[in-house]
């Protein structure tokens, strides 16, 4: 079935007058960094609201007529104008404050000569006494006004109010695309460290520049969240900012940059690990890995700028070699499979969902319990669990776990019922999951392991025995009964 598209809606203005406030209470959850620094939204933010009367895509754009001394002015203008283009409302933001600034009157020029609706909402007005001070914005020419607080929430009731009102006068035919889709998409966290091409590379599956791309480190700053379908399947691309060093992070704004892309990590279905092939692997590269290997995520690694890795070589020879040279500095995450592509020249993006499909079509065929017991059992008894505190561990039992909520990606999830859980190291854990993976292979997707001790009166009767050893003579049954 095919998905019903949203109306848009963006939100501009010039800079620092509050755009990402507003977004984010409309939003219902933070998703734009709110810092009084001007030009720290760059790229086009957007986000689904749902719970809307009236459902919507919500973009939030870069200040327009920004004075930013980064060299990003006429690009975040570009987002902004791209972001205008393709809505069918736009909430025009000012500033109360500072009052009728000549940009907000250029803006309102060339608002007038879209055919969008357009309502302007004029910030900071933050009680009743500030109304009088808004006035003056009725010189800007637009029907609907309102005087809003992003910042304490004041009138924000009305303004969804007048969102769903003038949403409901648009056409809906005009839309749908079809009926509605109730699979979620598949969220997909494109990570790496700075400058590796993750902007790049969105653009290259959209085929436009809806990304900022410099050469300058930390360009991107929000998690950015791009719907995108491809063959009928619906997609989340979440273009996050570079991780760097934590003694490297010079700004508050890096810092929540770093903190939202380790977060959009978390709620991802499956991450894409961006290594530039022309520098080879770093140490920062193995964090981030550690960050998405913790988080048990599926994964991907793609080695981009593989263009500019021996690129007189025959493709076959470069992709030999780079296994001989950095291979062995791909251990830490060994489920993932490794696809070289090139973002900047467009070359083998298909592979990258094909690798996708791949990972989901494997997730939804996870190994059958019968066939895993029999695995672990094997495993065992060819190389049994080292000896600890006189004990050797016992498998009884294994199964996989069922999820409450079916995830798009789910990720396998074992118990095992063992006679002693803290008898299962680390070291052996890994050793099962490799064994495992040589009949099950599951590119992709990592294994977790659930250790539950067994139940019942054996546990109760060890509990009891241990309790008694160590106090010998100084406590009966039934006081140990009692106490417990």
């Amino acid at each position: 079935m095919s998905r019903k598209r949203l109306p848009k809606i963006a939100i501009v203005g010039r800079p620092n007058v509050g755009k990402s406030a507003l977004f984010n209470r409309l939003a219902g959850r933070r998703i734009a960094i709110v810092h009084d620094q001007p030009g720290v939204t760059r790229d086009r933010i957007a986000a689904e609201c749902k719970k809307a009367k009236i459902p919507y895509e919500l973009t939030d754009t870069g200040g327009i007529g920004a004075l930013l001394d980064d060299g990003f002015a006429d690009q975040v203008r570009a987002e902004a104008d791209i972001a205008i283009e393709s809505a069918e409302m736009i909430l025009f933001v000012v500033d109360a404050r500072d009052g009728v600034h000549p940009i907000d009157e250029e803006l309102a020029n060339q608002l007038r000569k879209g055919g969008s609706q357009v309502l302007l909402v004029v910030n900071k007005v933050d009680t009743e006494k500030s109304d009088d001070d808004a006035t003056e914005f009725s010189r800007l020419g637009f029907e609907r006004q309102l005087n809003v607080s992003a910042a304490h929430g004041r009138n924000f009731s009305e303004l969804e109010h007048l969102i769903a009102e003038q949403l409901g006068q648009l056409d809906l035919k005009k839309r749908d695309d079809g009926g509605e889709d109730s699979t979620p998409p598949v969220k997909i966290a494109i990570v790496g460290r700075p400058n590796v091409g993750k902007s790049s590379l969105i653009n290259a599956i959209l085929n436009d520049e809806r990304s900022i791309v410099s050469d300058v480190a930390g360009t991107t700053r929000d998690a950015v969240d791009v719907p995108y379908r491809r063959n009928g399947q619906d997609f989340t691309l979440i273009d996050t900012a570079g991780i760097r060093k934590r003694t490297r992070r010079d700004t508050s704004v890096e810092v929540f940059s770093v903190m939202r892309s380790e977060k959009s990590i978390e709620r991802a279905d499956i991450c894409l690990l961006v290594i530039d092939a022309s520098s080879g692997v770093v140490s920062q590269d193995r964090r981030i890995a550690r960050i998405v290997l913790d988080a048990h995520k599926p994964c991907i690694v793609l080695l981009n700028k593989f263009d500019l890795y021996h690129p007189d070589a025959r493709f076959q020879d470069r992709i030999e070699n780079f296994r001989e040279e950095l291979g062995d500095d791909l251990f830490f995450l060994p489920y993932a499979p490794k696809i070289a592509i090139s973002a900047k020249e467009r070359q083998y993006i298909t592979k990258i969902f094909d690798g996708i499909d791949k990972v989901i079509e494997t997730s939804a065929d996870p190994v059958p319990t019968g066939i895993l017991n029999k695995l672990l059992q094997q495993s065992i008894e060819r190389n049994p669990p080292p000896v600890r505190q006189n004990r050797r561990l016992k498998l009884l039992y294994a199964t996989q776990k069922r999820e409450d909520k079916p995830r798009p990606v789910p990720v396998p999830e074992y118990l095992l019922f063992v006679n002693y859980a803290n008898l299962l190291t680390r070291t052996y854990e890994r050793f099962l999951e490799n064994q495992i993976r040589k009949d099950y292979p599951m590119e992709g997707l990592p294994f977790i392991f659930r250790v539950r001790s067994r139940i019942g009166r054996n546990n109760e009767e060890k509990t009891e025995k241990e309790y008694r050893g160590k106090n010998r003579g100084k406590t009966s049954k039934k006081k140990f009964r009692r106490r417990k």
